[in-house]
């Protein structure tokens, strides 16, 4: 098990870096030395949130932050726009309905990103909406949605832009204050590397103004607790935090500043160029349609003739790669590779070495090599 290659989009390999930090003694979660390393984290996430906001560590996945984003501003009736172009799309509509909203779904065809007018057709149609949501990069389809051209029409409404970047910061372009999110939510198991169960969450004034207007029907997820807590000195979190997992975002977070947070996010792009076009050099077609593509992930088509559970189960019992099937419709019909992290030319070469010699056999007609060459050669334009 310990041998076998994520290749999938989140969890993703976790650098020995991360591992070790984990391994370091637990100390008291109220007392000075876990509040500077929570207090050095925020400030690191912040950073790597892009916004001059405070941010929060939640002990949970991304659907916690997601669940807190939506429970500490939607009351019951509160209409609410949800952008729904895929699985974590419909997670977000869900959570609002959940708490009472009226969701005001603007449906998205699964491998296509949001045109901006449609958004702004929807927003002079419900000026009155509470809040507007949105996956960045939707991983269930591999498509990324245009959160800066979206955040420029959101500034003309009242309405709170709310942005998932679960699987797309530290990988992909995320300006929370430029692009004017007022919410942006992220996890910690996808491009940041750290093992997962640990979210992160930034909000901006008018996000407060909301959430000061009323009491919130949550406890653990209440925002509030979590910036009372945060303003003592030292900070602490409301409850008990994963101590161990925070070292692990500290860890992480360091690598991706080291790094170069621009130089992290072109190496996602190089890698995402690499794997679109070994996967269209072997004849495999991609789902997502062109210039929507994730920077982060890419979803290929299942090849006619070949199930689901013999590709990616000769990818995983025989080469020990592990990699993606589609959600919902799309299971059995889509197989998706993350190139987000850590993963680098080594990773998505060894990837598509064994991917082909699977097609192979399997009686998929390719020529050979051709994955691996094209993958080479887009890597040599970097």
């Amino acid at each position: 098990m310990e041998d076998t290659l994520l290749m999938i989009p989140g969890p993703t390999t976790v650098p020995k870096r991360v591992l070790d930090a984990m391994a370091q003694p637990i100390v008291n979660h109220r007392g000075p030395v876990y509040g500077e390393i929570l207090k050095e984290t925020t400030a690191m996430m912040s950073e790597v949130f892009q916004t001059d906001n405070d941010s929060y560590l939640l002990t949970g996945s991304g659907t916690s932050a997601m669940e807190t984003a939506i429970a500490n501003i939607v009351e019951k009736g509160d209409k609410v726009i949800n952008v729904v172009s895929g699985k974590f799309g419909e997670r977000l509509q869900q959570l609002t309905e959940v708490f009472g909203g009226e969701s005001i779904p603007v449906e998205v065809p699964w491998g296509q990103a949001v045109d901006p007018a449609e958004i702004k057709r929807v927003m002079e149609e419900n000026d009155d909406a509470k809040a507007l949501t949105m996956i960045h990069n939707e991983s269930s389809t591999a498509v990324v949605n245009p959160i800066k051209e979206v955040g420029a029409i959101m500034k003309d409404y009242d309405t709170l832009f709310v942005v998932d970047t679960v699987s797309s910061l530290a990988g992909d372009t995320v300006k929370v204050d430029d692009y004017g999110l007022d919410i942006c939510l992220s996890g910690s198991q996808k491009c940041i590397a750290a093992p997962p169960g640990m979210a992160a969450i930034t909000l901006n004034d008018d996000a407060w103004k909301v959430i000061d207007s009323f009491e919130q029907p949550t406890y653990y997820l209440s925002l509030k607790a979590m910036r009372k807590s945060g303003s003592k000195n030292p900070p602490q979190t409301p409850y008990t935090p994963n101590v161990s997992l925070t070292y692990a975002m500290n860890e992480a977070l360091s690598m991706v500043l080291e790094e170069g947070l621009d130089a992290r996010i072109k190496r996602h792009h190089a890698g995402a160029r690499a794997t679109r076009a070994a996967a269209e050099a072997l004849g495999l077609e991609l789902f997502a349609r062109e210039g929507d593509r994730s920077n982060t992930l890419t979803a290929i088509k299942m090849p006619e003739n070949i199930t689901d559970a013999e590709l990616r189960g000769t990818m995983r019992d025989k080469y020990q790669i592990e990699i993606a099937g589609g959600q919902d419709h799309l299971k059995g019909n889509v197989f998706r590779i993350g190139h987000m992290g850590i993963t680098g030319l080594q990773e998505l070469s060894m990837t598509f070495t064994c991917l082909e010699m699977t097609l192979k056999e399997l009686g998929f007609e390719f020529e050979a090599g051709a994955g691996v060459s094209a993958l080479q050669n887009e890597y040599l334009k970097n």
